[in-house]
């Protein structure tokens, strides 16, 4: 790394030595550029890591041990070629990596989530849990949030739907967006959160800060901590959620909810927490509800009617996203809570994304938007003096 020195004076022995090089072996200037870039983020970078990072067109990097390195492009997924010099150098990265993210990683902790400084989210798993090596998983996310706009563009979402959505953010309905890996969570989150207030103290709760908030002047980002090897406890997103309700906040944001801390994120919602959003990884929107009764079965001794009263009760919308077979993202269903039903938790479907028989010719599924049902719970509507018909 070089500590102490400067990056011009490290370009300047990198220019000598090539210059040396040049002497024994003839040169083109485009490779001397080449050469120069490649040792300059080998030693100050990230290696053969950075000019991947550096292409806007690579959404994420899969580094599968030493030698597999693909990359996801236009949603489809390809060998990138490069490969580490050797495991060391490997390490040296990850180690590099998780260090400027302030987290740990090791044998004895060999799994970690962490960020690069421009939000990409980075997930490591070493050995001995990875048996090919050290795993090292990185997605990146537009230097610029995606827009609404774009959404519409792409056919992702239909207007109607996000003024739909921005009434019930306005209002303060809990919505829950769920998806699989890869759906666009995170993207519609930050979207979603574009529709508050600015006026409103938001406080932001996430593993690995990924959240792009824009435009609020009252907020509060949290993220947790892993323990380490001086001592240092843990802060979960358990704790974050507790420490939140003290700090007076208007509405609270978990980036995803996938453990104990869904005790925690509904009884909040039942409190008086209204307006707030999470994301969950599920395939439907009754998978959603059924990973959150068994997240809080696990994580507490209530019984399961009690835990179905809480979601009926505390969350108010499920926001279902999914990729098609084209890889394309799209929002697939609006589901409301309705309340129980004979001790099972009600929804009805609000809107629904419904594929055409034919696909384009290039291969890209067409579909529409149909409004299947009315909202049913109207009373935060009426409360934020919102009256539009629906």
């Amino acid at each position: 790394m070089l500590p102490g020195v400067n990056d011009e004076a490290v370009l300047e022995r990198i220019d000598e030595a090539i210059r040396n090089l040049s002497r024994m072996r003839r040169l083109s200037l485009p490779d001397k550029l080449f050469l120069r870039q490649e040792v300059f983020n080998a030693i100050r970078r990230l290696d053969v890591l950075q000019s991947l990072i550096d292409d806007e067109e690579v959404t994420e990097i899969m580094v599968n041990g030493l030698h597999n390195i693909f990359i996801e492009k236009g949603g489809k997924l390809y060998d990138s070629g490069r490969a580490f010099a050797s495991k060391e150098r490997l390490q040296d990265i990850i180690q590099q990596i998780v260090a400027g993210a302030n987290r740990t990683v090791n044998t004895a902790s060999p799994i970690v989530d962490a960020r690069l400084p421009d939000g990409a989210r980075v997930s490591v798993v070493l050995e001995p849990v990875a048996l090919n090596g050290p795993i090292l998983t990185i997605r990146r996310f537009p230097k610029q949030p995606v827009s609404a706009e774009k959404l519409l563009a792409l056919g992702s979402v239909s207007r109607e739907i996000l003024d739909f959505l921005k009434m019930l953010v306005a209002a303060k309905y809990n919505l829950i967006i769920s998806g699989g890996t890869g759906s666009g969570k995170t993207t519609f989150l930050n979207i979603m959160s574009g529709y508050i207030p600015k006026t409103e103290r938001i406080i932001t709760i996430e593993d690995s800060a990924e959240l792009q908030l824009m435009g609020i002047e009252n907020l509060v980002r949290l993220e947790t901590r892993n323990a380490n090897v001086e001592g240092c406890k843990p802060i979960t997103i358990r704790d974050l959620i507790k420490a939140s309700l003290r700090m007076r906040p208007d509405r609270v944001i978990v980036g995803e909810v996938r453990g104990e801390e869904a005790v925690d994120m509904v009884q909040a919602m039942n409190i008086g927490m209204d307006g707030s959003l999470s994301t969950i990884h599920a395939n439907s929107a009754a998978d959603a509800l059924s990973r959150l009764e068994a997240m809080m079965l696990m994580s507490s001794d209530m019984p399961v009617s009690s835990i179905r009263r809480q979601i009926s009760s505390g969350i108010d919308i499920i926001v279902q996203l999914g990729r098609l077979r084209d890889k394309s993202r799209h929002l697939l269903e609006i589901r409301e809570v309705i309340g129980l039903s004979q001790e099972s938790i009600e929804t009805k479907c609000l809107y629904v994304f419904e594929e055409k028989a034919e696909d384009t010719p290039d291969g890209k599924i067409r579909g529409s938007y149909r409004k299947m049902n009315p909202l049913f719970h109207r009373e935060k509507l009426e409360k934020a003096g919102i009256r539009h018909e629906l």
